[in-house]
């Protein structure tokens, strides 16, 4: 049973920080990629960062430069540094492993942790 559990979310000041995990268990954390999506109301679900295994990172423009993933693979952990943070970057964010041969392709989410950004 593959399980994604995030934590780390809040109320946060503009200009404030967060940092988001992502806990997983039941899969071979090492050998997969690893992303950070987030849902605004009215909105699509959006492709904020990536990490490939080998540590790669790919981010969204909307928040390079002020968000920072990484993974900590002896933990089984993904986290998300997010700085600067604007009013815009209100929303759900979601933990995600991509389908791959590794999950015999099959794409896992977790719950989501809300992150709000407000004065």
């Amino acid at each position: 049973q593959v399980s994604l559990v995030e934590s780390g979310g809040g109320l946060v000041r503009p200009g404030g920080s967060l940092r988001l995990s992502c806990a997983t268990s039941g899969i071979i954390f090492s050998i997969g990629a690893m992303g950070w999506y987030r849902q605004a109301p009215g909105n699509q679900r959006e492709l904020v960062a990536s990490i490939s295994s080998g540590g790669g990172t790919n981010y969204a423009d909307a928040v390079k430069g002020r968000f920072t993933i990484s993974r900590d693979n002896a933990k089984n952990t993904v986290y998300l540094y997010m700085n600067s943070l604007k009013p815009e970057d209100t929303a759900i964010y979601y933990c995600n492993i991509p389908p791959s041969r590794a999950t015999g392709g099959l794409s896992y989410w977790g719950q989501g942790t809300q992150v709000t950004v407000s004065s």
